[in-house]
């Protein structure tokens, strides 16, 4: 492999790593940086929603000459076909990759990359995925309106069952009867089987290297995995199986039944189950400053950096204090500043650090009640730091998430979508939602001085 093709390939993955894109992600070994995981997000309000779809890219040695081999990684060990162009055996057709007939100028050339390669394929998970399939422009609408919609409704549905638990139950340890194997009963990632872990064929290398990513998101958009249950269970109720296309064959198909009673009791398992995991991490945390590992003492002066700081330019929005001294978890109240949506507010947050940071990031929870699109329903806070390996980015991050009178709208930095619909609807809904907020603003001091 030439030198100026490890370069080429080495930009393209550093590129994707510190792109704010909240829907890619990628990862690789140091040792062979041929060999790419990536995961994209599933488009919001479309049927792969907030999925976590991964796939295997191996570059060859004459790239960017040529495109890189890519295969689908998520589709039930080789059993479900997400999308007339992303086949159950993992084959992804573009054009661009030269496995898929093309129109002119849509081939591959060396100025694509990594990126639009990720990008054509997220362009495929569109609201209506049947749209894919050649001859689709000739079909008959009416007739094929059926169709359609049984096609949309089945992929919502593997969505959530392969694409969102399947690899949070595996990495988890939760068994199909809702029982948590503890982790040091749990057989490593490579030697599991597939009934076990719900069909998930699992990453390429032997770890899986977006769990934290999976699992930070899940916490994220719970709410509307759940919003997305309640509304299809009311058109597919039951155990109702799923109808084939006409495109689909056996042994590339997406087969199986509707059951949305069991996906939302599972949800709510893995949901369970990650807050409990969170609530051990300042446990463990306790014991690893015991034994004065040095992830304790680098939080700890972290810690009192930070408050230096705050001191040294006078700021008084923000009171950051260790729970009993530990310093895996931080206690953060939020002073609203005046003039603004926060104004007069008091927020307390308890920020819950990992004794692996910065690989597992840090999880927030509102504890005061707190009516706003990035705080959930169960009071998680979204925010993205500008770094992920220094807790001083995280904590300005969380004051920035809060203080956004005015923010752009995108589906996936919102969290709370009763918020959401308010928010970004008509001009009498965003009177509600500020009138929603601003009653939980004057609660919150209330609370404070009770």
């Amino acid at each position: 492999m030439s030198d100026q093709s490890v370069l080429r390939i080495t930009r393209d993955i550093k590129q994707l790593q510190q792109s704010a894109d909240l829907s890619l992600a990628v990862y690789c070994d140091e040792s062979d940086v041929r060999t790419v995981s990536a995961l994209i997000l599933g488009p919001p309000e479309s049927p792969y929603q907030f999925g976590f779809f991964e796939f295997a890219i191996k570059f060859g040695k004459d790239y960017p000459a040529s495109p890189p081999t890519v295969k689908a990684v998520t589709t039930n060990g080789g059993r479900c076909r997400f999308n007339p162009n992303i086949y159950a055996s993992g084959k992804v057709c573009l054009s661009i990759l030269g496995t898929w007939r093309g129109e002119s100028g849509e081939q591959w050339s060396s100025a694509q990359g990594l990126e639009s390669i990720l990008i054509s394929i997220q362009s495929l998970m569109s609201a209506n995925p049947y749209e894919n399939e050649p001859g689709y422009e000739n079909a008959n609408m009416e007739s094929d309106l059926t169709n359609m919609k049984s096609y949309i409704a089945k992929i919502r549905h593997e969505t959530l069952r392969i694409a969102v638990m399947a690899p949070l139950e595996r990495t988890l340890g939760i068994m199909s009867n809702g029982k948590v194997i503890p982790p040091r009963f749990r057989k490593p990632f490579e030697e599991r089987d597939e009934e076990e872990d719900f069909g998930f064929s699992g990453s390429i290398l032997p770890y899986d290297p977006f769990t934290d990513i999976r699992k930070r998101r899940f916490l994220w958009y719970f709410e509307s995995y759940m919003q997305a249950i309640d509304a299809a269970e009311q058109e597919k109720p039951g155990k109702r199986k799923f109808e084939r296309m006409p495109f689909e064959s056996t042994g590339n198909a997406m087969d199986g039944n509707f059951d949305y009673a069991e996906l939302r009791r599972r949800l709510t398992v893995i949901r369970m189950v990650i807050i409990h995991e969170t609530q051990k991490w300042p446990v463990e945390g306790r014991k690893a400053q015991e034994e004065e590992a040095g992830i304790a003492a680098n939080l700890y002066r972290q810690h009192e950096q930070i408050i230096e700081d705050f001191k040294r330019r006078g700021s008084f929005t923000v009171d950051l204090g260790l729970s009993d001294g530990n310093p895996f978890l931080w206690e953060l109240t939020y002073f609203g500043r005046p003039m603004t949506h926060l104004d007069g507010g008091i927020f307390k947050m308890k920020v819950y650090l990992s004794p692996r940071f910065p690989e597992e990031q840090p999880r927030v929870f509102v504890e005061t009640p707190l009516f706003h699109h990035r705080v959930s329903k169960d009071k998680v806070l979204f925010y993205l730091p500008l770094r992920t390996d220094e807790m001083r980015y995280h904590i300005e991050a969380i004051v920035d998430a809060l203080e956004d009178e005015s923010p752009a709208y995108d589906p996936r930095t919102t969290v709370n979508p009763e918020a959401t619909k308010l928010l970004w609807g008509s001009p009498d809904e965003k009177k509600q939602y500020k009138r929603a907020l601003r009653r939980s603003v004057e609660r919150s001091a209330e609370e404070a001085f009770a």
